[in-house]
């Protein structure tokens, strides 16, 4: 969730410009902002939670996040990010495209990813993300192509925002001892 909510507002902090108005731009970096900090306020509260003895969330046995599978797929998602843009580059595509190329591989990343962690939560970012990396890569074929950074980077971000704040608030209320 973390890292998710990272990246989400990065992808905000940097595509969250014109043809936005400038306001509207600066609104948006606050609010990913905020949403960043409340991510990592859950994230310290729950690992103290679990230090002061609150039953962590169900996990299945032998399971583990950073396992192969995790390891595979994020050495494909390099590849695929790294090998795309310099493919998108020698092709002569313009600069927008790579928003909408890395919204792409980010989203297929975590729908890879959902059956490897049996988290079928993680598909609905997914799709999402690739749906709008998706659309983006078409819009730079038209002349929509100055709003490619806020279809497929700036949605992307607030997308991967809302995910991790809704599983940061699903993990921390699931360590509550009260719930």
């Amino acid at each position: 969730m973390l890292i998710g909510a990272v990246f989400g507002a990065v992808f905000v902090f940097v595509n969250a410009s014109s043809p936005l108005n400038s306001v509207l731009a600066t609104v948006l970096q606050v609010a990913a902002s905020v949403a960043l900090a409340f991510i990592v306020i859950m994230w310290f509260t729950a690992g103290k939670r679990l230090r002061t003895g609150a039953a962590a969330p169900a996990r299945e046995p032998g399971g583990s996040f950073y396992g192969r599978g995790y390891l595979l797929i994020v050495a494909a998602e390099a590849i695929l990010l790294f090998g795309g843009i310099a493919v998108l580059r020698a092709l002569g595509r313009p600069e927008e495209t790579n928003v909408a190329w890395i919204a792409l591989v980010v989203g297929l990343h975590f729908v890879a990813l959902a059956p490897v962690w049996k988290e079928p939560s993680i598909l609905i970012p997914g799709v999402v993300l690739t749906v709008l990396g998706v659309v983006g890569l078409v819009m730079t074929f038209t002349s929509a192509i100055a709003w490619v950074p806020i279809v497929s980077g700036v949605a992307s971000g607030v997308t991967l925002l809302s995910g991790s704040l809704a599983y940061s608030r699903r993990a921390l209320t699931s360590l509550n001892p009260t719930s």
